[in-house]
Order: structure tokens, then sequence, then C-alpha cells
């Protein structure tokens, strides 16, 4: 497991509120955790995002750029 540190982030008052929601239900164990998981979800979000931008850009470079096709109507 990484080491954790602490950090002030400001946040839109009802992404709080739904954090707080979810440690309220026991979705997760603290505030903390739930930001933590959040943070990791839009991490490895993003980490997919830009595999798939070097995807598409790999292959426009073998086979061409990727067009739209009309549909005849």
């Amino acid at each position: 497991m990484n080491a954790k540190q602490r950090f002030t982030a400001t946040a839109d008052a009802d992404l709080i509120r739904a954090g707080k929601t979810a440690v309220a239900e026991g979705q997760a164990g603290n505030f903390s955790a739930w930001v933590n998981d959040a943070l990791r979800l839009k991490a490895e979000n993003d980490a997919r995002l830009r595999a798939l931008d070097r995807f598409f850009e790999a292959y426009e470079r073998e086979h061409g750029e990727i067009t739209e096709v009309s549909n005849g109507s």
C-alpha cells in the first residue's frame, strides 16, 4: 500500500454530501477512504483514456484517419 499524505482541497458541496452519505450508508469506512477511492477511479479512468488515445493514434498512423460513415439519410 502507498504511504498516505494529507492535503487540502476544495470541492463542490454536493460531492461532499455524496461522500458523507456514502460513509453514513457504510459504502466507505470514512470520508478520507471515499475521497481516496474517488481519486483512484479518476486516475484509472484518465489512464484508460490516454491508452485509448494512443491506440487510435497508432491505428490512424497505420490505416489512415478514422472518419464518420454516412448512413445515406
